[in-house]
Parts: structure tokens; C-alpha cells; sequence
């Protein structure tokens, strides 16, 4: 467990929210609301909610008028790159934390493949202090499992839980000795927390750049066959339940890594998963163009591969979506595809690509996603958010209808290279209340406040 008076979160300090939201389709699957309501947030806390257009807005409250449109509990991403520290260039705590809000999101979680590492409490410390001058929404650190992600020494593991560490991660690169994972989850069993894993056999996939297959023969460019990544799922899987551990397997990408998943959790193993909006929307023939933004690593496998993470996070073999955020400089993208570093942006575009491309066909019910977008809480033992009274005000506010172009109007990230930029989408967030604090206004959404009562402040 994390020290006494250790709040894993950080966020810079902000006022809390006073807001009557009202006639809002609210729908929150754990709380089992899917009903038009007025919502009362007092002090950054629900407080009250009632049948639409029941419930008096108190004075000097903002008044939202919703008129139909979808109130979600706010989404948790447990997988975000945010450069900070030594790439800021790229992206840094204020600007990625606000990409977050943009997207809905009122907590994310940081991976640790930044210039330094973040291998030690030092470092650590240092993160939570500056997220606490600038981040938009919570913000919780993974550390590294191992120190410089060199797979060779464990890091500090209790130090850095009592540092306020969600977990460890050497997330850009596989933990690959089978021996060095194994102490990792006895450590683990002692300090709590979870181990999160980037899947990959280096021996299988080096000096590939995209999925290993038809369009990859065509293109002429070396390929990452899926073995790389199920084939380390299924070790790992196995270890984590003969050392009754815990571990969550991050972007997860093919069939073979689904069926893994599928019976390590049959065993009775603590194995969970995630899967990202690149991997659950495109394939492999997305990458004919050899356009960079459609390079991450894992790679844009199949359509069979594409069905089976559909599948898997339907029934809830995978657990939740994950963006994997990966900002990245335009002069870095901007050269040939085999040069190119890997990853994509989504946390601005996650919700609307997954509502456009699975909900609206009727490929995923709305209810389902909503869960699966907010369920990697649970998964680093943090709160749930939900809409319930007196609970924190965590609530994301959509236009199912609005049709926006992916870029058009500038991104919120210090990064452009978005692999759904261009695309025109359906459901925009408009409004993000991240702790019971605005953390995120679409532009040009109006609001208005109740009038104070004749007589205040004379």
C-alpha cells in the first residue's frame, strides 16, 4: 500500500465546481441510471439527482442546460505517455493533462519512459510536485520495474509504493527475462500495487516496423509477427499465476493474446488487459499509404485480429480501453515510415472514435463502452467514478450528434500525430468536471448561472 497520507493522484489546484446540470440523458451502468435527470454538483460533490427539470438551481450556480445530451461518469485511462520529464517537447504534464480533460477523461496514469526514467523516489517526487503546479485532471506515476527499463535490476519497489506509485511498468519495453518478471511479482506481492506489462519478444520482432503479413509483403517493410507479443502473454500470464501475482497486459493486439487472456482468467489467475481505439478501429491495410501515424508498436494487425478484441472487450475478457497516448514531434514523424518512432495520440479522440466506429453501427452498446472507458480504475485499486450522491463530481458531459473533423480545429496535445486525424466523427465531448472541478469546456458551449438573491452583496 501506498504510505499513510499518500494520495496516488495529483492535480494543481483548482476551485470546485458549483453547477446545476440540467435534463441530461445520464447513464451510468454501476449505477444503474439510463434516464434523463438534472444533476446538482455543490462544493465539487453530487449532491442531488432528480427527475428533469426538477431541481432548483441554487444561487450563483452555473446553470448547464444539457437538453437531452449524454452525462457519463468521466473516463480513466490507466496508459498515457506524457513525456515529462526531459521530452516536453513532445508533450508535458499541462498540455497532455489537458488533452485528457478535452477527451472526457478525469484521471490518467503516466508511464515512466521519460528522459529520466522514473526508476526512483527521487524522480518520482519530483513528477508529483510538478503535476501538482500543473496538471488539469489527476494524474497517478507508474514507475519502472526495472532500473532504466534495462531489464537487469529491480528498482526501489517499496520505496517507490510509499512514494505513492500505482504500480510499475517498463511499458515501451518487455520485462524479458522470465526470472527478473518472477521477482518483480514476489516484490509486487509485498509492496501491492500492479505490474503492467508491454508484451514483446525482441528476438521475434526487432527491426520490424508493422504487422507481419499480406500488406507488409506487399510494402517491402520487415515485419512484427503477433507471436511476438502472445507468446509473452501467455508466459507471463503463467508466471503471475504461479507466483500469485498480479499483472495487466497493456494495448493488447491479436487473437492469440485474447485466447491468453481468456484462459489465464478461466485458471482463476489475476491477469487483466486493455485495449487501445487504434487497435479496436483499424488493421493493417491502414498502412498502405505508409502515412507515420499509422505506426505504433504493438502494430495494426488483421480484421480477424481486430474482431477479436472487439469480442473480448464486449465480454469483458479485456477489461477496459486504453489510449496509450504517444505524442510525438512533427519533424519526428515527418521522415520514412521504417525511421519513424512508433505511436499514435487518442486521448482527445478516443470516445468519438469508438462511439462512431462500434456504437453507432451497433458493433458495441453505449453502456458497455461507457464501462469499459471507465473501468481501469479498478484495475490500480483506485475509485470508480460514479453518479451517485456524495460521491465526487466526475462527469463528462457528450453530444452524441455533434460531427467534428479529427484535427481541424488544432489538438489540445503539443502533438499532431493523431491516426484518426482527418476522419469526421460523431460525439463530442462538451464539458469535463475532473474532482469536482472544470476541467474542460468545449469552445462556444454556453453556460449561464442561477441569479444571486436580491440583496447579495450589498
Amino acid at each position: 500500500m501506498s504510505a499513510p497520507g499518500i494520495d496516488p493522484l495529483v492535480r494543481a489546484p483548482v476551485a470546485a465546481a458549483d453547477m446545476l446540470i440540467r435534463d441530461a440523458r445520464v447513464l451510468d451502468p454501476r449505477a444503474g441510471h439510463d434516464a434523463r435527470h438534472d444533476v446538482l454538483v455543490r462544493g465539487g460533490e453530487i449532491a442531488q439527482i432528480g427527475e428533469a427539470g426538477g431541481i432548483e438551481a441554487p444561487a450563483g450556480a452555473e446553470i448547464v442546460e444539457a437538453r437531452g445530451r449524454n452525462l457519463f461518469p468521466a473516463f480513466v485511462d490507466p496508459h498515457v505517455h506524457l513525456r515529462t520529464p526531459g521530452q516536453e517537447y513532445k508533450e508535458d504534464l499541462e498540455t497532455g493533462t489537458r488533452a485528457a480533460a478535452a477527451g472526457g477523461f478525469c484521471c490518467v496514469v503516466a508511464m515512466p519512459n521519460t528522459d529520466p526514467v522514473v526508476d526512483s523516489a527521487s524522480v518520482l517526487r519530483s513528477l508529483r510536485d510538478a503535476a501538482a503546479r500543473d496538471a488539469r485532471v489527476p494524474v497517478g506515476f507508474m514507475p519502472a520495474i526495472t532500473k532504466g527499463l534495462g531489464g537487469l535490476e529491480l528498482t526501489e519497489m517499496a520505496e517507490l509504493r510509499a512514494g505513492g506509485a500505482l504500480g510499475f511498468t517498463d511499458d515501451g519495453r518487455p520485462v524479458v527475462s522470465a526470472g527478473m518478471l518472477r521477482r518483480a511479482l514476489q516484490y509486487q506481492r509485498l509492496c501491492g500495487g500492479v505490474l503492467a506489462l508491454h508484451e514483446e519478444d525482441p528476438a521475434l520482432s526487432a527491426g520490424g516496423a508493422m504487422h507481419e503479413g499480406r500488406v507488409s509483403a506487399l510494402l517491402g517493410v520487415a515485419g512484427i509477427p503477433s507471436i511476438s507479443e502472445s507468446s509473452m502473454v501467455a508466459r507471463d500470464a503463467e508466471i503471475a499465476g504461479y507466483e500469485d501475482g498480479r499483472v495487466h497486459m497493456q494495448h493488447l493486439s491479436c487473437v492469440a493474446s485474447v485466447d491468453a487472456v481468456a484462459a489465464a482468467k478461466a485458471a482463476g489467475w489475476k491477469v487483466t488487459a486493455e485495449a487501445s481505439p487504434h487497435h479496436l478501429c483499424l488493421t493493417e491495410e491502414a498502412v498502405r499509404g505508409l502515412d507515420t501515424r499509422m505506426k505504433m508498436n504493438p502494430p495494426l494487425r488483421t480484421e480477424t485480429d481486430r474482431q477479436a478484441l472487439i469480442d473480448g472487450l464486449r465480454s469483458g475478457i479485456i477489461d477496459c480501453v486504453a489510449t496509450d497516448h504517444a505524442p510525438h514531434a512533427r519533424d519526428e514523424k515527418e521522415v520514412p515510415f521504417e525511421q519513424a518512432p512508433m505511436g499514435t495520440t487518442g486521448l482527445e479522440t478516443s470516445f468519438a472514435v469508438l462511439h462512431t466506429e462500434l456504437v453507432l453501427p451497433g458493433v458495441l452498446d453505449l453502456a458497455t463502452l461507457v464501462e469499459r472507458m471507465t473501468s481501469g480504475a479498478a484495475l490500480l485499486d483506485l475509485p470508480t467514478p460514479r453518479i451517485l450522491p456524495g460521491e465526487p463530481a466526475n462527469l463528462c458531459l457528450v453530444d452524441p450528434a455533434a460531427e467534428w473533423v479529427v484535427g481541424e480545429d488544432g489538438y489540445e496535445s503539443r502533438s499532431e500525430n493523431c491516426s484518426f486525424a482527418g476522419r469526421t466523427l460523431r460525439g463530442r465531448v462538451l464539458l469535463t468536471i475532473a474532482a469536482g472541478a472544470v476541467a474542460y469546456r468545449e469552445r462556444g458551449f454556453a453556460v449561464s448561472a442561477a441569479p444571486e438573491p436580491e440583496g447579495a452583496g450589498a
